[in-house]
């Protein structure tokens, strides 16, 4: 997946160099060429003018006393005077000189005629020597025909065309000519069924007869829909450069502004080009800044916006105002579809939405084929391993694990990026980076080692749950002072009520070794629990997996692609409420007593791994394997999977020590 580049040299509306008027080639140099005589007429740049030197008042009176002042110009605030040639050897212009006049003094002109100077005097305000009514015509003058030169080159400019004062109603859509996007098919992998759906998008554009001669109408509008980052831009500009089409690309942002009107101008225009270049494809990334549904829900009460609305009423009014089949294609792109207004997605508008989601393993791997030609790769990197350990990655962050992995083999001097630069590389995504200046005491250090062997001990036993690659008590990222990676063997896309109750017990299992260990427990799992406590809730709310509640959904659902965006618990009666709350306790109280058994069962693998890992700081899979070979499931786990009843003999679950 190659770095989009939103630059572009084959803007089609940029006019030619003869296509320019004498005012746009020389009305700058015109420009500066008249400001610089102006500032010399009025003074205001008197050293281009004439090569004065600014003297006191006094040295002038001594030098008129002295015969050697040869002519001299008063002024009401200056005055000018030349030396006579026999009183210096200097060249006329060095013998040009002026001072501030002082109007106190009356006896000026008697003492200038007792030594025969010559003198003048200046109805100026100031000697800038010019002036007048005429210079300041001379400037208005000018100043129009620099505001007429700017609105000029404004029309002129920008490839937009229209006497708009700076194009503040033209399209901002950059503009690729015919196959310039520099983006085909094959250098888009992960996506195979989007890449099918679209491939009918080039054959009509290409074939369009093909569809036209039995009577089909091909879909005005195409909506990609998925998570950031898997490629929706990039899929986009791979049509229209494999179509060989020109290829219009804007955001939904850049048609709001701050005027009412200047987005569905910029609409308009953007569809009156795309007539004009048909066939092409006109692409708007991030639909949801502009289609945002009107009212509703999604309003605030008593509030609107105007400006989104009124460009979003003329996207769908262009939309319907062109025909099917004469090459406009419009393509969009979003990772929020539940925000969308639902008249975008009629037929007729956005008639067919092709999901682009996160890519599987065969995807992944094929994704990592795209980006190793470019890098220096050992022998030892094995593409379908790291298709294995880097589940849920979209093809951003596959691209990013790549370049990561060739930024740490270069820091070390490396002359090839090894397998080892890889697996650093997915710890430093997942993980963050290691906090060296993070010292723990021995205490500290002690807590972790016990809370992550306990993470890996109960992960080991726990059906689904995947395989402990990792365990470090190295300090990464904001908070983590120690992790346990765990990686599925292969993509899961459905998940039983017992891998949930598992997750949970794992996720439990750092602080139940605390428990169990210490006597005492630290607030190193407090990011656990969180976990724990959202999942037993998604398992009741959503999920209607609790046998006393029954399959009744009490929360909705967050959205498909973005975490977060769920919307708050639906309106329930507080007995209801009551009983949510108490079969998420219970489910997190059992999952807590179900780790606690697990190793309590274990304590002496618990106490020799937690020991390794103190003085080795971290283990890896091979070192891991002998000890979790080991692990003895406790009676009663298969049945609290499958049900959730913890075995009926209290005295099986350990006491705290």
């Amino acid at each position: 997946m190659p770095v989009d580049n939103n630059n572009s040299n084959d803007n089609t509306n940029k006019p030619s160099e003869s296509q320019r008027s004498w005012v746009q080639k020389y009305g700058k140099s015109l420009f500066l060429l008249a400001a610089t005589v102006l500032l010399i007429n009025f003074g205001l740049l008197p050293n281009l003018g004439a090569n004065r030197r600014q003297v006191p008042y006094s040295q002038f009176l001594e030098q008129v006393q002295a015969d050697k002042v040869e002519q001299a110009t008063i002024g009401r605030e200056q005055i000018r005077y030349q030396l006579k040639e026999s009183a210096t050897s200097e060249s006329e212009e060095s013998r040009s000189f002026e001072t501030i006049a002082v109007p106190q003094d009356q006896k000026l002109v008697e003492i200038l005629r007792q030594h025969n100077v010559e003198f003048t005097g200046s109805l100026a305000e100031t000697d800038g020597g010019g002036g007048g009514f005429l210079g300041w015509l001379f400037m208005l003058l000018l100043f129009f025909g620099f505001w007429i030169w700017l609105l000029r080159r404004a029309a002129a400019g920008g490839g937009a065309g229209g006497p708009a004062a700076f194009n503040v109603g033209k399209s901002k859509a950059r503009i690729y000519s015919e196959g310039k996007t520099g983006v085909k098919f094959d250098d888009v992998a992960g996506v195979d069924e989007a890449k099918a759906e679209l491939q009918e998008v080039i054959d009509f554009l290409k074939n369009s007869q093909k569809y036209t001669r039995l009577g089909a109408k091909f879909p005005k509008g195409i909506l990609l829909i998925g998570p950031p980052g898997t490629g929706k831009t990039l899929l986009a500009r791979a049509v229209a450069g494999q179509a060989n089409v020109p290829f219009f690309s804007l955001s939904g942002s850049e048609f709001i502004e701050l005027f009412v009107g200047v987005g569905a101008s910029r609409v308009r225009d953007l569809f009156k080009q795309a007539k004009e270049n048909a066939p092409c494809i006109v692409f708007i990334d991030e639909l949801d800044a502009l289609g945002k549904s009107r009212g509703g829900g999604n309003s605030m009460i008593g509030g609107t916006n105007d400006e989104r609305e009124q460009t979003l009423n003329q996207l769908l009014n262009e939309m319907d105002g062109f025909e099917p089949n004469i090459g406009i294609i419009l393509i969009a792109a979003t990772n929020r579809p539940e925000v969308l207004d639902p008249a975008l997605q009629r037929p007729g508008r956005f008639d067919r939405q092709v999901v682009v989601d996160r890519p599987d393993k065969i995807g992944r791997k094929a994704i990592l084929e795209v980006h190793v030609p470019n890098v220096k790769l050992a022998d030892d990197v094995d593409l379908d391993k790291l298709a294995i350990r880097t589940p849920g990655f979209s093809g951003a962050d596959l691209a990013n694990l790549v370049n990561e992995a060739a930024l740490l083999a270069a820091r070390q001097d490396q002359d090839t990026v090894t397998m080892a630069d890889f697996n650093e590389a997915i710890e430093r995504v997942i993980a963050g980076l290691k906090k060296k200046s993070r010292v723990l005491t021995d205490a500290e250090k002690k807590t972790v080692a016990y809370h992550e062997t306990g993470h890996a001990l109960v992960g080991s036993l726990i059906p689904g749950a995947g395989i402990v690659e990792k365990i470090s008590i190295v300090p990464r990222g904001v908070g983590a002072l120690g992790y346990t990676l765990q990686l599925p063997e292969e993509d899961r896309f459905l998940v039983g009520e017992d891998e949930i109750r598992g997750r949970i017990a794992i996720m439990l299992a750092g602080r139940s070794a605390e428990e169990l260990i210490f006597g005492k427990v630290s607030t190193g799992a407090s990011d656990d629990i969180q976990k724990a406590t959202d999942m037993a809730e998604r398992f009741v709310t959503i999920y209607g997996m609790s046998d006393k509640l029954g399959p009744i959904a009490f929360d909705k659902p967050q959205s498909q692609f973005l975490a977060g965006m769920g919307s708050p618990r639906r309106s329930v009666s507080p007995q209801v409420a009551e009983a949510i709350d108490q079969e998420v306790k219970a489910m997190v109280d059992g999952a807590h007593q179900m780790a606690l058994k697990i190793l309590d069962d274990n304590r002496e693998i618990l106490a020799q791994t937690a020991q390794v890992l103190l003085e080795e700081e971290v283990l890896e899979a091979q070192a891991l394997l002998e000890k979790l070979e080991q692990m003895q499931p406790p009676k009663g786990l298969d049945e609290w999977l499958r049900t959730g009843t913890l075995p009926e003999n209290r005295d099986l679950l350990p006491s705290m020590n």
